[in-house]
């Protein structure tokens, strides 16, 4: 990741020595003892009585092998019972530094906890992501502490007792190395903090002895001794109240010596430390109130299990691979992460999913896209939450959402937020520009972010790279104190980063219906490294008397000669560009107050659902059918509600509950919602039995002979001969590329809502009322009829295409190359009531196709269209067609 600095801070004095001599004790416990706790072998827990010698050396070597390790599988926790150590150590990537006290001060650090910047060249930090600290004092034994970091790399309830570095200078050149962004919260530091070339930082409630400098954008939220507002120059945002926190739940040794985890109150129009004044108000879970994770005895299963008995989830260190998502369905449970441990979704789930209840909180997480695409990493609430959280709000601390780097991954969303009232407190979504699969079509996103719940607020919101909108908001009431947001390197070119025929997408996009909206510190960078590209607006917002956005900032950080960012928002502010002077690669805005009358709002609810119904599939499934609901505009999506709590959301009339127990009863309901979050009234309640258990584990015979016949553009056939089974056979399970799409009785069944001239690959399973499912079928596969009346379609000498109805208002064009991989591929349409649009296609892995779906186009509209494609590395047209929409 490379950072441009308009101006380098000047040369700064040498740190003193770091090493300290360190004294052994006595009658000392060996430090091999210290990996031996019940967190598992990458958790150490040093006390006192270990030579200090020793767990200085530990932690060195600890560092020696994580310093440059930044895309490692390797996690550590490095906890401190309360006491005083003479030890002085660095902190690589994937370490987790904690004390184990109640109040920071119980642990302190005599001799000095330091980051580094010496892996990269001149001391440049920009990469060094991932690791945390928290809990403890540090006495610096030469009077600072260096944190040379930026994003994923939290600094919380720390006690500092000299000054504080937030870079590292290059001792080569005596410039400051270059840092970009980092998170401060719940903390002291008695001295001076000098942000020297830092470029970016947000603090929040916290104190210091002075504040030294600024960048380009320091956001203060809460904090004591706060420099004064000011922006652009010096760029200092400040908020004097937090106006709402829960601090970050911890790990810690009660007074009679075992582990528990401290959660901390809830607060409001906070300012300064939540301890400065002694213990930080809150209560106490015990440990046996959790499930231990262990990545090598964890599954996605067993987690869920726990959940659902009640239990709390601390994930120790490590990589976690999960075949489900996790279903977090009961208020107020923690998910809390040691040592940065990673949870990878390997079937195109989310990682996590939260119902819409109280006080849930997740906190120090990894969560990395897998080889599936998933439509999110993490959703907080299903579709159409609308519960008020206000009095026990869902937190989200210090998560990473991350796209490729480690592994090549893929996903639409990182993070969706569909309950009102969450608060996010340091998050980071990254889609990687360097590492594993960094690469337009390898690891693509859309975005980062989408918030569809009301009055949702974030602390520290780091968004970056995405191929569309980083963030996206469309609830009300939402509240954003610092963002930072490099955009995309890696667009091949322009035509790539088109959003219709608007150039790029804005970073952070507010949607026009949204009425309130107020955000503080925002900085919007650009580097289009490998093509001339443009960004039309880096925030785009309505202009509504509701919405304020305060101190906003773009920089030209690198880039191809000709690339910029063209305006700050809503096409004001001046363009940033590689130019001279150097002022052009930086523009400010310091207020943007919106003047117009809100749109009117949408206020009718769907119809409600009807002729709900449920049926048992076995000891572990039911299985919801319904009637569906209507709406003046369009129903968006169901939540299904187990015993009055919302257990999943379908945007179709069906549902599968899973993971039920055996032998009992569960009543259900469902509401439809809207885009506008009205919710329907409850459908009639449903209720059902599982299945009892049974001592029968013998398995149907495969069923076989299926055969796939395409029946229309839409739709194919299938058939097959039926299974045995020793008690009976009581269904069939239908996949079509891999993917459950269908559970019939009989031998067979009719896909439908298919795309035309597209091949589709079926199995099928037979399943008895034990549960035993059957190997599958041999596979069939045909291709859907090519459209007719409703699309039209054609092939050209290397390609396919065609364009069909999607809906009464949007039709879906596509294109497939045959014999070669296209680098991207533009759709040129043109209607009545559109104009000439220009738009990137998006890759379809499923139907190996290009598609995008127009909106905008009723029946009877006449459509003109053509496509560009690039074919190894040359781009090419093809010809006009023409098609009527039905």
């Amino acid at each position: 990741m490379i950072k441009k600095l308009s101006s380098m801070v000047s040369a700064l004095a040498a740190a003193a020595g770091l090493c300290a001599a360190v004294p052994g004790t006595a009658e000392a416990v060996p430090v091999s003892q210290a990996n031996t706790t019940i967190f598992g072998p990458n958790v150490y827990v040093f006390d006192t009585s270990m030579p200090a010698g020793d767990v200085q050396a530990k932690a060195t070597e600890i560092f020696t092998s994580m310093e440059a390790a930044e895309f490692s599988n390797n996690r550590y926790a490095l906890l401190f019972k309360p006491g005083t150590y003479p030890v002085n150590f660095n902190v690589g990537f994937y370490t987790h530094v904690g004390g184990l006290g109640q109040n920071p001060d119980d642990v302190n650090i005599t001799g000095g906890v330091n980051v580094v910047a010496n892996w990269m060249a001149n001391a440049n930090a920009t990469c060094n992501f991932w690791r945390s600290f928290e809990n403890f004092a540090v006495t610096p034994s030469n009077g600072t502490t260096q944190i040379a970091v930026s994003q994923a790399a939290p600094l919380r309830r720390l006690h500092i007792k000299g000054g504080l570095w937030l870079f590292q200078v290059d001792y080569s050149t005596g410039a400051g190395g270059w840092a970009s962004g980092g998170f401060l919260a719940d903390s002291v530091v008695d001295g001076q903090v000098l942000p020297g070339s830092q470029q970016q930082w947000l603090s929040r409630n916290s104190k210091w002895g002075s504040w030294a400098n600024a960048v380009w954008n320091m956001v203060f939220v809460g904090s004591v001794n706060a420099p004064a507002d000011s922006f652009p120059e010096p760029p200092y945002t400040v908020v004097n109240q937090t106006p709402i926190i829960r601090e970050k739940p911890y790990l810690y040794l009660t007074s009679s010596g075992t582990y528990a985890v401290f959660v901390p109150a809830l607060q409001t129009n906070t300012q300064g430390p939540s301890w400065a004044n002694g213990s930080t108000p809150g209560t106490s879970v015990s440990i046996d109130q959790f499930y231990i994770a262990q990545p090598s005895t964890a599954s996605a299963a067993t987690i869920n299990a726990q959940l659902s008995a009640g239990k709390h989830i601390l994930f120790t260190p490590g990589i976690y691979q999960l075949n489900d998502t996790l279903k977090v369905n009961n208020p107020n449970t923690i998910i809390l992460g040691l040592g940065n441990p990673s949870l990878v979704p390997t079937t195109g789930l989310p990682a996590i999913s939260v119902a819409d209840v109280d006080g849930v909180k997740i906190a120090g997480l990894i969560i990395e896209a897998g080889a599936v695409n998933s439509p999110s990493l993490l959703e907080v609430g299903p579709t159409g939450s609308s519960a008020n959280h206000s009095s026990n709000p869902t937190f989200l601390y210090d998560l990473t959402m991350r796209t490729g780097g480690w592994t090549a991954g893929k996903n639409d969303v990182g993070i969706k937020i569909n309950s009102h009232n969450v608060v996010g407190d340091q998050l980071w979504l990254w889609r990687a520009d360097h590492g594993a699969g960094a690469a337009w079509n390898t690891n693509p996103t859309k975005s980062g972010l989408v918030v569809n719940g009301n009055n949702v607020t974030i602390y520290g919101l780091f968004n970056e790279h995405h191929e569309q909108y980083q963030t996206v908001w469309n609830g009300n009431g939402g509240r954003v104190y610092f963002y930072q947001s490099e955009i995309p390197y890696d667009p091949p070119n322009q035509g790539s980063y088109m959003n219709g025929s608007v150039n790029g997408y804005a970073s952070y996009k507010v949607a026009d219906t949204v009425s309130t909206h107020e955000a503080w510190g925002l900085g919007v960078y650009s580097y289009f490294r490998d093509a001339v590209v443009k960004l039309e607006n880096a925030i785009e917002v309505p202009n509504v008397s509701g919405v304020k956005i305060h101190h906003m900032t773009t920089i030209w950080l690198n880039g191809q000669a000709g690339s910029e960012i063209t305006h700050i928002i809503n096409g004001q502010g001046g363009r940033v560009y590689a130019g001279s002077p150097t002022t052009s690669q930086r523009q400010t805005i310091t207020d943007f107050v919106g003047t117009g009358t809100p749109p009117p709002t949408d206020t009718t609810a769907p119809s409600t659902p009807s002729n709900l119904t449920a049926t048992a599939a076995s000891t572990s499934q039911i299985n919801l059918s319904w009637t569906g609901s209507t709406d003046n505009v369009g129903v968006t999506g169901y939540t299904i509600y187990r015993n009055g709590t919302a257990v999943g959301s379908s945007t179709t009339t069906s549902y599968s509950d899973t993971g039920l127990a055996a032998n009992t009863s569960y009543s259900y309901t469902v509401k439809a919602s809207d885009a506008a979050g009205n919710i329907s009234s409850a459908s009639n309640t449903a209720t059902a039995t599982t299945k009892a258990n049974s001592t029968d584990t013998t398995a149907p015979s495969t069923p076989s002979n299926l055969a796939a016949t395409a029946a229309s553009s839409s739709q194919i056939n299938l058939s097959w001969t039926g299974s045995t089974d020793n008690v009976g056979v009581t269904g069939y399970i239908v996949y079509r590329n891999g993917t459950q799409v269908g559970t019939p009785t009989g031998t067979s069944y009719s896909d439908t809502g298919l795309t035309a001239s597209t091949a589709y690959s079926y199995t099928v399973k037979a399943r008895d009322a034990a549960g035993n499912l059957s190997a599958a079928s041999n596979t069939a596969t045909a291709t859907t009829q090519a459209s007719s009346g409703g699309g039209s379609s054609g092939t050209g000498t290397e390609w396919t295409y065609g364009v069909s109805t999607a809906s009464s208002t949007q039709a879906l064009f596509w294109f497939k190359p045959t014999g070669f991989t296209a680098q991207y591929v533009i759709v040129h349409y043109s209607t009545a009531a559109t104009g000439q649009q220009n738009v990137t296609l998006t890759y379809n892995s499923g139907t190996g196709r290009w598609e995008y779906t127009a909106s905008g186009i009723s029946a009877g509209a006449a459509i003109t269209y053509s496509f560009t494609y690039n074919k190894a590395g040359a781009q090419y047209d093809t010809s006009t067609y023409t098609w009527t929409k039905q």
